[in-house]
């Protein structure tokens, strides 16, 4: 009898690791992943900030102090509407400060660059600090000191840096140091809008981590206020460009439907377009031409993912490029497998699941993004390699 019962578990335990290894192997193969032991400090929310708000004719910069046993607190800081003011920012997971000069003036960037210099791209870091942190340490833009090493050259973040992280407060803040810090060395942050930032400027929070409703709460406020039109970071924000052309190519988080080059509009109409409806929810589009096909979820710059869901030919694809005089277009917001050339180096794919600040998570993610140097386009790994595309 007991050796009876020996023989079933053996085969049930055979069986049973036959099955996950399938599942294993199928989750793989169409990219799933599973977020394992996620690390309490996710949710350490003393120095949360700072949460910028123009109130009583001053702004007024709000950081969390405190602690779930002792109570938490609002630490404030008020400022003239024209002062520059410093204020620091905390990331608990590797305990590390760091501090921003916030400049009230908030200028629209141009849509259109031209000098040569080489352009660094990533995209969709989800609010995950240490990924976006470390790759660009590892190439060399910054130092361990998150201090601008890149030069004059192009820092191009193709959208999606918010949302399903919890850590999106430390990456807004980075992205806004070094677009100063740029700045000041002759070279160039782009923040190009995608559709999760877009997503958060109409008060669609369904993909935001819950810590954010959270916070909101703790700072007095709604939502849909951490990016509301009071809110310094909402401002900058909507000042972004959802798609800019640098050095002859194009950089946008979707892509760019064949279809657009039928209304004959520039960068900057297309721009001005998408930007009219930042504050404005999705259902209120009522325009059958030229704004709901540029602002649609399915056809617009911040939302297509023709490249690699429908059958498009390389003529198509070369339509959508000619109509804002490029020569090859990087997006975002489709994941790839890996840094991708596509429709014979017209396309170029960044869109991969960067590891995630508190979590572990199986397989094993790693980020990945784009170097273009003259006319070579190079995929560059987490560690610091690159591969020529």
């Amino acid at each position: 009898m007991g050796r009876l019962i020996l023989h079933n578990l053996k085969h049930f335990f055979i069986t049973f690791f036959i099955l996950l290894a399938v599942l294993i192997a199928l989750g793989m193969a169409i990219g799933a992943d599973a977020h394992l032991n996620q690390n309490p400090l996710a949710y350490h929310l003393d120095g949360e900030g700072p949460h910028v708000f123009q109130q009583d004719h001053q702004w007024t910069a709000l950081t969390l102090r405190g602690n779930p046993d002792d109570g938490f607190h609002t630490e404030q800081q008020r400022h003239d509407l024209d002062q520059e003011f410093a204020a620091k920012v905390y990331f608990p997971l590797d305990d590390q400060h760091f501090t921003v000069t916030i400049n009230p003036q908030i200028l629209t960037p141009p849509v259109s660059y031209q000098d040569d210099q080489p352009m660094l791209a990533i995209s969709d870091i989800e609010g995950g600090f240490k990924a976006f942190r470390d790759f660009l340490i590892s190439h060399r833009v910054i130092d361990q000191e998150l201090n601008w090493t890149f030069g004059s050259g192009h820092l191009v973040l193709v959208g999606d840096f918010v949302d399903r992280g919890n850590s999106v407060t430390q990456v807004l803040w980075l992205i806004y140091k070094l677009e100063q810090d740029a700045a000041e060395a002759g070279g160039r942050v782009h923040y190009i809008i995608g559709n999760h930032e877009i997503k958060n400027l109409q008060a669609n929070f369904q993909a935001a981590e819950d810590k954010y409703h959270y916070i909101a709460a703790m700072l007095g406020k709604s939502q849909q206020q951490l990016y509301g039109e009071e809110s310094f970071i909402g401002r900058w924000l909507a000042s972004k460009n959802s798609i800019e052309r640098i050095n002859g190519v194009l950089f946008t988080h979707g892509g760019i439907h064949p279809e657009i080059a039928d209304f004959k509009l520039d960068l900057t109409q297309v721009n001005q377009i998408i930007r009219d409806q930042y504050r404005k929810p999705h259902f209120t589009r009522r325009d059958p031409g030229q704004y709901d096909f540029i602002t649609s979820s399915h056809t617009g710059p911040a939302w297509y993912r023709g490249y690699f869901k429908d059958d498009l030919s390389q003529a198509e694809v070369e339509q959508g490029l000619a109509a804002f005089g490029a020569d090859a277009v990087v997006v975002g917001h489709t994941i790839q497998s890996e840094v991708s050339k596509l429709y014979g180096g017209k396309v170029y794919a960044i869109d991969v699941k960067h590891p995630k600040d508190y979590y572990f998570s199986f397989p094993l993610r790693r980020s990945e993004g784009l170097l273009i140097e003259g006319a070579d386009f190079y995929r560059l790994l987490a560690d610091g390699e690159r591969q020529l595309l």
